[in-house]
């Protein structure tokens, strides 16, 4: 017999009263669970807190930034050979601000370190000498930046002292940026004339740095660093060398690089300024001009270490070392419409372009630039969509080197000239933490137009190449 329950007056009146509390407990519960839920999509970090430590490490004057990128590239037409690879990099970093640490006003010490892996598509896919990926580089965890800066004159001017990379402050662009072909960021021209790339990602060397703000919308930069973070002749000068492989060569035994640069800032308010409805309401802008040079000795790109020329069959094939080196460059951001002052939808364009010695560089002239999108699709105000350009150009003296040897060959040989690139990219902000680019990039006539090592009978095809970028920030 099963049985009965009787539902008299009293425990109704019970289950009355007690339901609204039970309701809004059951709804409380479940609003907290979807902010559990939605509230990580919305942190600025994937581990927010990361149970305390950042607020602790925030309140002891520390910030601690952790990124990971990982990327999958893959070349589809010409080029060495046709397929895709992956590579990753995470970088950590901390600063301390020596204020709130220990009273100690206007310091900051960071220092940082960079763990590399994967492949380095473009050395064993493409050949080419704009090379696809920012990030790739020789396997290895490293050392990266160890600096410490002091702010004087009321923020006016500041000098930096220690381990520092180049392209953290020198050279930069804030349109070319968002692209994922290496020279976007630290330029050809450098890349390929300099010690070992110069001290920039993944390397970096010793020296000082000043920055001063005469007015508010001038900004000078200045520096003298170590020219050479590995330390070895300038034809083998690998990123792994000795200690360089773990970021710890402080050697001052080889070039002293020394670099400027003025910077123009329009129409934004100065640095360390908010915009009260004062500021400038015109389209903002950043021009830069600058210049380096380098007290080391450099290959000679047409005469060897006897004065015979290197297409002479009778060189030694070793090139005469030439003493300096020097280049200028400059830089300009500038936006060119949004629809009102206050919207994220913009349209900028970028250049940046640099010449240096024909006689000692294997790059004479380079060039990037480009335009870019901001918000481009409805409530994607974070996105950004980019088409820009590359060019680098083989020195006059190399393509001399060049037609001197095809001529003793019968024009059998290539005279190299100059390798161009394009790049479309679409950098999506999925969440405040995460970032998806999908990329596209077409090389025509790589590494100038080198002969293919695969077919002798032809140079490099044009590359085709597509690729995808994942930046997590934790």
């Amino acid at each position: 017999m099963t049985a009965t329950r009787i539902l008299t007056l009293p425990t109704l009146a019970i289950l009355l009263a007690t339901a609204p509390h039970a309701l809004v407990h059951a709804q409380s519960q479940t609003a907290a669970d979807s902010d559990v839920f939605t509230g990580i999509w919305r942190r600025p970090n994937l581990l927010g807190d990361i149970g305390g430590l950042r607020s602790m490490l925030g309140r002891a004057g520390v910030t601690m930034t952790l990124t990971d990128q990982n990327e999958v590239f893959g070349n589809t037409t010409g080029g060495l050979k046709q397929g895709a690879t992956y590579d990753g990099l995470t970088t950590l970093t901390l600063q301390l601000d020596t204020q709130k640490a220990f009273g100690w006003e206007g310091g900051t010490f960071n220092i940082s370190g960079l763990q590399i892996r994967g492949r380095n598509f473009s050395q064993y896919y493409l050949g080419n000498l704009q090379t696809a990926s920012g990030i790739a580089a020789s396997p290895t965890t490293r050392l990266w930046e160890i600096w410490v800066q002091q702010a004087l004159l009321d923020g006016k001017f500041d000098v930096k002292l220690g381990q520092q990379s180049l392209d953290q402050e020198f050279m930069t662009s804030t349109g070319s940026a968002v692209f994922l072909n290496t020279m976007m960021g630290w330029p050809m021209l450098p890349s390929a004339d300099l010690y070992a790339g110069g001290p920039a990602y993944p390397l970096s060397s010793l020296g000082v740095r000043f920055r001063g703000q005469p007015t508010g919308n001038l900004t000078l930069l200045a520096g003298v660093f170590q020219d050479n973070p590995p330390g070895g002749p300038f034809n083998d000068d690998s990123q792994l060398r000795g200690s360089t492989r773990w970021g710890g060569n402080f050697n001052l035994r080889t070039g002293a690089l020394f670099i400027a640069e003025a910077q123009y800032a329009l129409n934004q308010p100065a640095a360390g300024e908010m915009d009260d409805g004062t500021s400038p309401k015109g389209l903002p802008g950043t021009y830069k001009l600058g210049a380096w040079f380098d007290t080391a000795s450099f290959p000679s790109q047409s005469i060897d270490s006897t004065g015979l020329s290197l297409a002479d069959p009778a060189s030694s094939g070793n090139p005469k070392m030439l003493r300096r080196n020097a280049s200028l460059y400059a830089v300009a951001d500038q936006m060119i419409w949004r629809p009102t002052e206050d919207s994220p939808r913009a349209v900028s364009v970028f250049a940046r372009l640099m010449g240096a010695p024909g006689d000692r560089n294997l790059i004479d002239f380079s060039v990037n630039a480009g335009i870019t999108l901001k918000a481009p699709l409805p409530g994607r105000d974070d996105d950004t969509l980019g088409l820009g350009y590359g060019y680098a150009r083989l020195s006059s003296s190399t393509r001399a080197t060049d037609q001197a040897v095809a001529l003793a060959n019968g024009g059998t040989t290539p005279v190299r000239s100059g390798e161009h690139f394009i790049e479309l990219t679409y950098q999506a902000q999925v969440t405040p933490w995460l970032q998806l680019q999908p990329d596209f990039q077409y090389v025509f006539a790589p590494a100038g137009g080198v002969v293919d090592p695969n077919n002798p009978t032809r140079r490099l095809r044009d590359e085709a190449i597509f690729g995808l970028r994942s930046t997590v920030t934790f």
